[in-house]
């Protein structure tokens, strides 16, 4: 809210006072938002704190409650760390022996002039690398006929491909997507590497495959999506992305991706695309209007309105951020440095709770014992704080706006100390739109609305596989070159996790 000077300014002292109060404020707020965008634009990213900075203003805060002390295990062994070094090379990559011989004159012996003989060698590792080669596939089908009646004509056939006709095999399709989707490769340069192994693939080539691709893997995610609304948490997040807008003139409108997570027993990243920030997005992937396939569990993500919607029901319970909490005071150390580092010193705790617990390797239940004995007083007391400062903190003011961030979404913030499935924030989605944000820095832009949908399929596999630990293009080329043929009903046979165990009972 702006404050506008009158042009005669007023001659009672109460409303002078009033007026500078507003005006005052207005310019915490004004400097506040400057300070912000230079640090985004000019400084680091990272939200640390200097442990050094936290005792700075002891004098001024009163100390946090200890936690109940806790009976201490008896000291395990600690594992031996990686160590320093050159590490080993993978016992499995293919050798190539070069054998270093001495000279001839050297293998005689000066004193007797017998031949000597080996006694032995010394062996030393280097890792060379041979660039990607490309090679046609001659699909050969052949022919036969009755040569007496010279009829009765059959002929071979190919194995049914997930681009029909396609000049690309599925190891050139799983390249292109693993590069630009994976490797953040723009198909601009894609093209340029192509040119270097004399193959001319034009850009609108390498495009009209990604998008066909996504057609044809299309229904393997929307299984995938079955399975992951299951869980019993997932974690969202969103992100925009600037989309061409057909007709030229070199604009774009901004879209959106949205990443959903699965929990450990359904272990899917999966990725949606809308056109606007609507809530209309996230109510269509959880089904919300459809009772009989509508997610039931915790929602965990960050305070946008756009979900409150799905809550009123109590089909879908909300879980909040505490990153996000954490955020807000962090960016009003500016304006209010003491308060503001008093609340992130206390946040600290709380996370120090977590990282024990995590360290200990804590199930749910013990989790939830944890959080209930170390956690929740100092959250009560925490929240107790809060509102003592939000009473004479500037509404309009970052570090007013940080406390009212708390006290609105407390419930949701703190429903994590009765469910140990949940986390004390929304970082696990954070991470997985992290991918987005680079290659939206290398790609810029998605080419068409039908380019946003193509995306959201290919970042769902391939962020699917790194959830696992498994090679994207070694997956994806499997699994385009299997889909073709592969029933609705066996399509879990290529999820992710069941593609993996499958390859190491076959190994």
């Amino acid at each position: 809210m702006s404050v506008t000077i009158p042009l005669k300014l007023p001659d009672d002292v109460a409303a002078c006072h009033e007026l500078i109060r507003a005006l005052g404020e207005q310019v915490g707020q004004l400097s506040s938002q400057v300070d912000y965008l230079v640090r985004r634009l000019f400084g680091t990213k990272s939200e640390r704190i200097d442990p050094n900075q936290l005792p700075l203003f002891d004098a001024a805060v009163a100390p946090l409650p200890e936690a109940p002390p806790k009976p201490e295990p008896e000291a395990a062994p600690r594992p031996k760390g990686k160590g320093h070094g050159r590490r080993t090379l993978p016992g499995d990559l293919p050798r190539e022996r070069v054998v270093h011989d001495v000279p001839a004159q050297e293998k005689v012996c000066p004193e007797c002039g017998a031949e000597k003989c080996c006694i032995g060698e010394e062996t030393s590792e280097q890792l060379n690398y041979v660039p990607a080669s490309l090679y046609v596939i001659e699909h050969v089908c052949l022919k036969y006929a009755c040569k007496p009646c010279q009829e009765h004509v059959v002929q071979g056939k190919k194995p049914a491909e997930a681009i029909d006709k396609c000049l690309a095999a599925p190891g050139l399709i799983a390249h292109v997507i693993t590069s630009k989707y994976a490797d953040h490769l723009p198909l601009n340069r894609l093209e340029s590497i192509f040119a270097r192994h004399g193959v001319d693939l034009s850009r609108k080539t390498l495009c009209g495959w990604t998008l066909q691709s996504a057609d044809a893997l299309r229904r393997l995610v929307e299984a995938m999506k079955v399975r992951l609304l299951l869980s019993r948490v997932i974690h969202t997040d969103d992100t925009p992305v600037p989309v061409q807008v057909p007709g030229g003139n070199r604009k774009t409108h901004t879209g959106y991706l949205w990443v959903y997570v699965g929990d450990p027993a359904h272990p899917y990243t999966l990725y949606d695309f809308t056109w606007t920030r609507g809530r209309e997005g996230p109510e269509r992937f959880l089904h919300y209007e459809d009772e009989e396939l509508c997610y039931r569990g915790f929602l965990q993500a960050d305070a946008y309105a756009g979900y409150d919607r799905l809550y009123i029901d109590r089909h879908i319970v909300e879980a909040g951020c505490f990153a996000h909490a954490r955020r807000k005071y962090f960016d009003a150390q500016n304006s209010a440095a003491v308060p503001a580092l008093e609340a992130l010193r206390r946040i600290k705790a709380f996370y120090a709770i977590e990282a024990r617990a995590k360290e200990a390797g804590d199930n749910e239940d013990a989790l939830r014992e944890r959080r209930q004995e170390e956690a929740k007083p100092l959250l009560d007391d925490f929240h107790a704080w809060v509102l003592g400062e939000h009473a004479h903190a500037l509404p309009k003011s970052p570090f007013g706006q940080a406390c009212a961030y708390t006290l609105n979404h407390w419930d949701a913030l703190t429903r994590y100390l009765d469910h140990g499935c949940l986390d004390i924030d929304n970082n696990v989605a954070e991470r997985a739109i992290r991918p987005l944000c680079v290659g939206r820095n290398n790609w810029l832009f998605a080419g068409s609305k039908r380019g946003g949908h193509a995306a959201a399929t290919h970042y769902s596999l391939i962020q699917s596989a790194k959830r696992h630990g498994i090679d994207p293009f070694a997956y994806l080329r499997d699994v385009i070159t299997r889909i073709p043929g592969t029933p609705d009903g066996r399509l879990h046979e290529l999820f992710p996790d069941q593609w993996k165990a499958a390859l190491k009972a076959s190994a």
